[in-house]
């Protein structure tokens, strides 16, 4: 499939979910005019920029900001693709150019498409108690919408999350004012699972400011969904957070009281998401150089996997193949050779989500480099390509990783060469 190199003012029309012909009717005006448009060889009359930026769901000072960018795009060269607007404070390196290989050129212009939608969700956000009059189905309808957002996060299509989520978070909002108590904590249930999928693109685009509102958002609506296993998962996710900060200690001790406040371990869905907050406790612990404590919560870990099947819990995949691959990432991080030794013989299953499956081939490609075993780690970060190559291409251990192997090979194959330009790696 060919990229299509798409302007800043095209992607955000994609974004909104429109095709030149529709926005075109919508604005009454030629489709070859909103061609023009987004070429940039023509800007929008003043009577016509404010239906535009309503269609796109976007500010006036937003519309210009695309319409200036759309112009610079149209004096570079056609082959440049051009990023919509960065997050504030992060500094976003442009795609490389497009490679010979076809099957990996997509996600190029999903990158542009992902950028432009974020205006619209953090205006979704913005009016959650005041959300946009229209069409509200039941939770009960909604329920498939919810399901397949979080399948898409979990296989790394963060694409079709950034199209849908918006319109989807505002009819969510619409519904859990609707109702009787029942369904207004069914559809506060179902809003923080889709608050938790717009926070898989956050998080991995950079927008850690989104991120962090997202994850407040999701703490808000847990509550009023009265269900203390989501308020275990929000636990779960809020370790972003202290990723992002350092504060390593308050990660571990906010997911030891998560775990503790768990009820009734007796069912599957309690004790997934016991062993789930041990889980990643023991990763925190391992990254923060407790090895003692890691293993405290490993052995938790272990003992909730062995009673429960691999599965995804209220939007957390756990069991027996999802602590394997959280193994690897304490010995990873704990820098234990045994530990990645026993790992490496294990190969994650293809019924796993794939953003979990790329996990364990990134933690690994880290392990063989720490082991000094540089075409392993290359062929690793291959394997986490093929599994989710949205999810990799984003993560910042992967261009970690390349950028290693770049300065130690003195004549890097032309395989490195093109994963480290896919990954935009230096």
């Amino acid at each position: 499939m060919v990229a299509r190199l798409l302007t800043p003012l095209a992607a955000a029309r994609e974004a909104a979910g429109y095709t030149q012909e529709s926005l075109a009717v919508t604005l009454k005006v030629e489709r070859t005019t909103i061609g023009r448009w987004e070429r940039g060889v023509q800007s929008p009359q003043p009577w016509q920029r404010p239906g535009l930026a309503r269609a796109l769901q976007v500010s006036l000072d937003e519309l210009d900001v695309l319409l200036r960018r759309t112009a610079r795009r149209s004096s570079k060269p056609t082959s440049a693709a051009v990023l919509a607007p960065a997050p504030i404070g992060v500094e976003l390196i442009p795609p490389a150019p497009p490679t010979s290989d076809s099957h990996e050129r997509e996600p190029v212009a999903e990158v542009d498409v992902i950028h432009a939608a974020i205006p619209r969700l953090r205006r979704a956000l913005d009016r959650l108690d005041l959300p946009d009059d229209g069409l509200t189905r039941t939770p009960a309808d909604l329920h498939g919408d919810i399901a397949r957002a979080s399948d898409d996060r979990l296989q790394s299509r963060y694409g079709s999350l950034a199209r849908r989520l918006p319109a989807l978070i505002t009819e969510l909002a619409r519904a859990r004012q609707l109702g009787a108590t029942a369904d207004r904590r069914h559809a506060a249930a179902l809003l923080t699972l889709a608050l938790r999928a717009a926070d898989g693109v956050a998080f991995k685009f950079g927008y850690l400011d989104l991120s962090a509102r997202l994850i407040d958002l999701m703490r808000s609506a847990a509550r009023l969904a009265e269900d203390p296993l989501l308020l275990a998962a929000v636990a779960y996710v809020r370790t972003e957070n202290f990723f992002a900060s350092g504060d390593l200690d308050a990660a571990i001790r906010a997911l030891e009281l998560a775990a503790d406040r768990v009820p009734d371990l007796d069912t599957a869905s309690a004790l997934a998401a016991f062993g789930a907050l041990h889980m990643r406790a023991a990763v925190v612990a391992g990254r923060a150089g407790k090895p003692d404590r890691a293993a405290d919560h490993l052995r938790e870990a272990r003992r909730a996997a062995t009673a429960v099947p691999e599965g995804v819990y209220q939007g957390t995949a756990f069991g027996p193949a999802s602590l394997r691959i959280h193994e690897l990432a304490v010995a990873v991080e704990l820098r234990d050779p045994l530990g990645i030794e026993r790992a490496a013989a294990w190969h994650p299953p293809d019924t796993l989500p794939a953003e979990r499956r790329s996990h364990y081939f990134i933690d690994l490609a880290r392990a063989q480099l720490t082991l000094g075993r540089h075409e392993d780690a290359y062929l690793c970060l291959q394997a986490a390509r093929q599994a989710a190559p949205e999810h990799t291409r984003t993560h910042p251990q992967v261009r970690h990783s390349l950028s290693t192997l770049l300065r130690t090979h003195s004549a890097p194959s032309t395989g490195l060469l093109e994963l480290a330009a896919w990954a935009r790696a230096r």
